[in-house]
């Protein structure tokens, strides 16, 4: 014959199993209050459940704790197992030039200035081109409230990998680095949200759908800081701390990382200089895009088109050009 439970041994029950880790006299308390029984029948139906009623109920429930294996007599627990993973720089090395476009925005790319910019680094003949971040724009899956007739993303895609080709075809010999920003960091934020089981399969992550590897192209992400020789590289928005953009970003840059540091981001050029106490020169630069300076979201800012160089001396030291390009399309140095 089935033995009767109470009700407050069924709510205690419930409660245990839904409240695990609940002190048992708050759990009993709710008891009480509901059975409307002694706060001490509902601590002895609580015991009952969680084993600890005396040796012979302990004995009946092995599960003594919850998320811990049950150790043996004498055994010492042992430190976890880390999880988080090494975040290092990518490194480019010494000895060589680098170009830089940033904030690309493809599709809503400016054709001319970023025409320009390409025209102007061509001549120049860099032995890296490295694309800063925000590469592509990725309008059609964003969290921002969109207009459903620009809505397109395999459109999206489509003119990515076709700039990307485009790109690859102006510098057919340097090396082409391509810096994740936060807008192309859109794509993997969509599929953790809405397809998590395949976001890991590498032929629906990022460089692939945009064919990188067939182009020779290396991506960076995580938000690692790329490195030419002894200046750190940073898209931006890794350093970001809120939604209004700084009037010098590059001071806002050296305030954030005391080092020298080169971002792109905040579509703005300027440049930052202070030495430390050693009167060592620390130098912090932003770079101008090369998208619409106009945007449905922003159709009135102070952003402007740029461009830089690096040229890295064999023992990392280095020097920045920074450029702007005006409205007749010219590369100026700011």
């Amino acid at each position: 014959m089935a033995r009767y439970k109470t009700t407050h041994r069924v709510l205690a029950e419930r409660l245990c199993k839904k409240f695990p880790d609940t002190a048992s006299r708050t759990l009993a308390k709710r008891i009480a209050a509901e059975c409307k029984c002694t706060i001490e029948q509902a601590r002895s139906s609580i015991r009952m459940v969680r084993g600890s009623h005396g040796d012979l109920q302990r004995t009946k429930i092995p599960n003594k704790t919850l998320f811990q294996k049950p150790r043996k007599a004498g055994e010492k627990p042992k430190l976890p197992p880390s999880l988080a993973k090494k975040w290092e720089p990518f490194e480019l090395g010494s000895g060589i030039s680098v170009g830089i476009l940033s904030d690309i925005h493809v599709p809503y790319h400016d054709e001319q200035a970023l025409t320009a910019a390409v025209d102007y680094l061509k001549r120049r003949k860099p032995d890296v081109v490295l694309l800063n971040g925000d590469y592509g724009d990725f309008y059609s899956i964003s969290r921002f409230i969109k207009n459903p007739k620009k809505r397109n993303f395999k459109r999206e895609i489509r003119m990515q990998r076709e700039g990307l080709a485009w790109l690859r075809s102006q510098f057919p010999r340097a090396r082409l680095v391509y810096k994740l920003g936060n807008h192309d960091e859109r794509y993997d934020h969509w599929l953790w949200n809405h397809a998590p089981e395949i976001s890991d399969l590498p032929q629906v992550r990022l460089p692939a759908i945009l064919g990188c590897k067939k182009l020779g192209i290396e991506v960076v992400g995580d938000g690692r800081p790329v490195m030419a020789g002894k200046l750190a590289i940073f898209h931006g928005h890794e350093m970001n701390g809120g939604p209004f953009v700084p009037a010098m970003p590059a001071r806002s840059a050296f305030l954030r990382t005391t080092a020298s540091v080169l971002v792109g981001h905040h579509h703005r050029t300027s440049t930052y200089v202070q030495p430390n106490w050693k009167h060592e020169e620390i130098a912090c630069f932003s770079v101008g895009c090369l998208c619409d300076l106009n945007p449905e979201y922003s159709r009135v800012n102070s952003t402007n088109w740029g461009l830089a160089e690096v040229e890295v001396e064999t023992g990392g030291d280095f020097s920045v050009r920074n450029y702007r390009l005006a409205g007749d399309f010219k590369v100026r140095q700011a």
